[in-house]
């Protein structure tokens, strides 16, 4: 029996455990990936475990994320994140160079790696067959450490693609229609692997869209293979000799069967407020707009600028409307300027920002109250977009251009029997200005780390103990998502590495009472959340598991994890516990007690235990899913104390 190209890139990585689905496995992790949002924490972490230098083939620090420098909290992130850099032998990409995940296509993804970012949507660089996955900051400090990566080894989902899109159809529809067909936690525990001829009708940066947002549907990471496009990109990027072809073997069979025919997909759109809430435009159009968002991670071409570009050009933007323009990589900007796409947009009355996520992350553009957005980025969960009443639908650039010019929501069919045809530059513009490489290792020892006031180091974390007895401070709902936790945007993000003042931040859109009531659980040692379905989604960032423990959080009990975020409670000694009957959700209420006794031993023992609920007779039976190795972990209080620990005990 033939392997398909997850299995491949599994067994060439694979360091410990089998390839059986749901087991836990090691992978050696070839490149990481972070960013200035979860960076300046890995570069802490890093300190702390006394590194001297990266032990993988290649490291990037990029900075994309916190752009806007009101005072002087980011640019003095930004000045320890570059010393980090310079220190511990990572690449370093500069503010304005660009987001992550198109840069390091760019400039370092190579098929048949393997890529951890701290980023969720580091699997954008599935694209170029490489095995690459988002995860907590302290997982990907290990990695960069040299350690292995733990993750459960998943089920592939292979979607056959035929076809070939139709005109004002894009990538953005393909991964909106498995959205629509499957909503956001269809793909956990699983990689999603493409193939098929439609793949002969998708480019690299097509199939970069469409990897972007195999995180909104949950997954560990989306595959494609390495073929001659991939090639002509690397050529075409001056990087030929990074190539390698990797398909599955002929006879390679995936654990789900699907099938996209690409010439049956229309324009489609998410509606408020997630990604999963996907209808045709046909089904919204004529609904008002306030704003019309073309850019991020989730549209990051050539063609996605350009065709917006060729749609608008020679017209006018509907009065009222905000067209604006997030380029995603400085070399990609050149290009438009030199195809004069850009010229074609502030023409039509857009406004154009500085390459970086952005109003992705709720870093500027914010939309007004009581107003829609339209946005071609990867979320919309509440509040993202930095307005806390937002209203934001996601689309294509087609989509978003047509309707920039309506002032509605348009369907991009209705304005023209033929789509623009998109040319590529002859020559792509290839920058590495603001792309540091690392530092000769004599050279970076020298280098001494600059920290500025708002740095903080990460407070001591204590064991689990044997006994508990927690109150219920929240209980949510389905679909949390981590920017529900702890938000993101200009407020909160410049408080990245200050975990005493980004915990101030914790929960507030869901209850803004929780960070006072977190800090009184302290003194009776902690308290516990309810939720439902799905809890976590979304973001890799840390903080969200690492905020509530410094409050006082030391168990989560739901319905199901999200996959990274189960992973980072795990890394901070917050016990994930999910109900064995989810009825019994419906039993517990904010306020109840919960009680668990002989924690460590049980929890060793077995995968199921049971949580009493104090003065109701009720006991409620629970399991973790925790590896002997996790274990190990939450019983130390967090991976930092394992891995202090682990030291020790070899001496």
């Amino acid at each position: 029996m033939g392997l398909n190209v997850t299995q491949k890139l599994i067994q060439d990585h694979l360091l410990s455990g089998e390839m059986v689905p749901g087991q836990e496995i090691g992978l050696k992790i070839d490149q990481t990936l972070t960013q200035d949002a979860t960076g300046t924490m890995v570069m802490l972490e890093l300190e702390a475990m006394e590194l001297d230098r990266v032990k993988t083939e290649a490291s990037a620090q990029y900075v994309d994320h916190n752009l806007i420098q009101v005072d002087s909290k980011n640019p003095d992130d930004h000045l320890f994140l570059q010393s980090a850099a310079r220190r511990f032998g990572f690449y370093y990409s500069r503010p304005g160079n660009g987001v992550s995940h198109p840069v390091h296509m760019q400039r370092l993804a190579k098929p048949g790696k393997t890529l951890l970012g701290s980023d969720s949507h580091t699997c954008a660089n599935g694209c170029m067959g490489m095995l690459a996955m988002g995860a907590g900051g302290i997982d990907v400090a290990m990695a960069i450490a040299g350690e292995p990566f733990y993750v459960k080894m998943p089920q592939v989902w292979g979607i056959k693609l035929t076809g070939k899109l139709p005109d004002w159809v894009s990538a953005k529809d393909v991964i909106l229609e498995l959205l629509r067909r499957h909503d956001v936690k269809g793909a956990v525990g699983k990689v999603i692997e493409y193939y098929g001829p439609g793949l002969n009708h998708l480019s690299a940066m097509d199939r970069h869209v469409i990897a972007n947002m195999g995180a909104e549907l949950g997954a560990t990471g989306t595959v494609f293979p390495s073929d001659n496009e991939i090639k002509r990109f690397l050529k075409e990027q001056g990087r030929e000799e990074d190539w390698v072809e990797l398909k599955a073997d002929k006879d390679a069979i995936f654990d789900i069967d699907e099938e996209i025919d690409l010439s049956t997909l229309e324009p489609l759109i998410a509606k408020p407020s997630s990604p999963g809430n996907v209808v045709r435009v046909t089904d919204v159009a004529g609904t008002p707009i306030y704003q019309s968002y073309i850019g991020s991670s989730a549209n990051p071409g050539f063609r996605d600028f350009a065709i917006a570009a060729e749609i608008v050009k020679e017209k006018q933007v509907a009065e009222g409307v905000s067209l604006d323009v997030n380029p995603t990589s400085r070399q990609m900007l050149t290009d438009l300027v030199k195809e004069s796409h850009i010229a074609s947009l502030l023409q039509a009355g857009a406004r154009l920002h500085q390459a970086g996520c952005n109003g992705c992350i709720g870093m500027g553009q914010a939309p007004a109250t009581g107003r829609n957005s339209l946005r071609t980025t990867p979320r919309n969960f509440p509040g993202r977009s930095g307005t806390k009443e937002d209203s934001v639908f996601l689309c294509s650039p087609e989509t978003a251009a047509a309707s920039a010019l309506t002032g509605v929501i348009t369907d991009p069919r209705t304005i023209g029997k033929n789509a623009p045809t998109i040319k590529e530059p002859k020559q792509v513009t290839i920058d590495t200005n603001l792309l540091e490489e690392p530092l000769p290792i004599e050279e970076a020892q020298k280098i001494e780390l600059q920290k500025g006031p708002n740095i903080a180091s990460i407070p001591e974390m204590d064991a689990l103990p044997d006994e508990l007895e927690l109150p219920v401070l929240l209980k949510m709902g389905d679909n949390i998502s981590t920017d529900e936790i702890l938000a993101g945007g200009s407020r909160v993000l410049p408080y990245r590495s200050n975990l005493p003042e980004i915990s101030k931040f914790c929960f507030e859109i869901i209850d803004p009472t929780y960070y006072e009531r977190g800090k009184l659980s302290l003194d009776l040692g902690g308290h516990a959340v309810v939720g439902g379905f799905n809890y976590g989604q979304g973001s890799s960032r840390e903080h969200a598991a690492l905020a509530p423990r410094y409050l006082g959080l030391r168990v989560a009990l739901v319905k199901d994890f999200a996959r990274i975020h189960w992973q980072n409670l795990v890394n901070f000694g917050i016990l994930p516990l999910t109900f064995i009957n989810v009825q019994d959700y419906d039993e517990l209420e904010e306020g109840d007690i919960l009680q668990l006794k002989d924690i460590r031993t049980k929890i060793k023992q077995a995968n199921e235990l049971s949580v009493d609920v104090k003065g109701k007779n009720k006991s409620i039976a629970v399991n973790h899913l925790l590896s002997p190795r996790q274990i190990e972990i939450i019983l130390a209080g967090g991976l930092i104390n394992w891995v202090r620990e682990t030291k020790e005990a070899k001496k």
